[in-house]
């Protein structure tokens, strides 16, 4: 069964002071579970660089509703979300280097999965080209969440490209576009349109279904606002 939460009959503050949306987690004194790390993630190196770009997380459309507001009426795009570990790559624009990161640090070079995927599409050199982008992206394989789609050997599905001198993200085409020239397959495409009309209902349907080739049911969708 789905769990969004829980809900309790006492709790250590008045529930007059709180208002919908309210994040009370540190008045309840509690955190947000975070599933183990891969074993082969590899040491850490620093924090992330400091060049503008988000961690990979998603608002969940059940969590954050309004989301859908946003996207309402305008052109979109729905990926398939994969089930493993975020990363990204970039040239820090402060001193050159070259950063290959998990969700929130940088990691050091050596046999783990970021750097595998790293040397794989030789993701330094392509940033060496073109330094004012970074590549943001899900590794999957053997050894991370159970490996759902059924890999062999870990493997990179590019799903952004930002642009540190701009400070922005780029949309979707521009970003296929980088990804098809430097070599790493993206995220599949499950719809796309001019004119976002999901319900949150719609999505959770079109969300049913299984990672290719598996009987592994697959994480969920992302929605994306789209450039027409």
């Amino acid at each position: 069964m789905l769990s969004q939460g829980l809900f309790l009959p006492l709790v250590p503050f008045s529930l007059g002071d709180v208002r919908e949306g309210d994040d009370v987690t540190e008045r309840l004194g509690v955190g947000k579970y975070e599933p183990p790390p891969p074993t082969d993630m590899g040491d850490r190196r620093g924090k992330l660089p400091a060049a503008g770009f988000e961690d990979g997380r998603n608002a969940a459309c059940k969590a954050c509703p309004k989301c859908l507001d946003e996207l309402r009426g305008r052109p979109y795009v729905i990926t398939l979300k994969y089930d493993g570990t975020s990363a990204t790559f970039c040239i820090d624009p402060r001193d050159g280097e070259f950063h290959v990161c998990g969700r929130s640090m940088s990691i050091r070079p050596g046999e783990n999965i970021y750097w595998r995927v790293a040397r794989k599409h030789d993701l330094e050199g392509a940033l060496r080209r073109r330094p004012s982008l970074a590549i943001q992206g899900e590794v999957v394989g053997p050894g991370i969440q159970k490996n759902r789609l059924g890999l062999k050997e870990t493997a990179l599905f590019a799903f952004s490209a930002f642009d540190i001198s701009a400070a922005r993200y780029l949309d979707h085409d521009d970003a296929r576009a980088v990804f098809a020239e430097i070599g790493v397959p993206p995220v599949a495409v499950i719809e796309e349109g001019d004119c976002f009309q999901h319900t949150q209902e719609s999505l959770l349907t079109l969300a049913e279904g299984k990672y290719p080739g598996t009987n592994n049911e697959r994480e969920g969708l992302v929605c994306v606002r789209a450039a027409r």
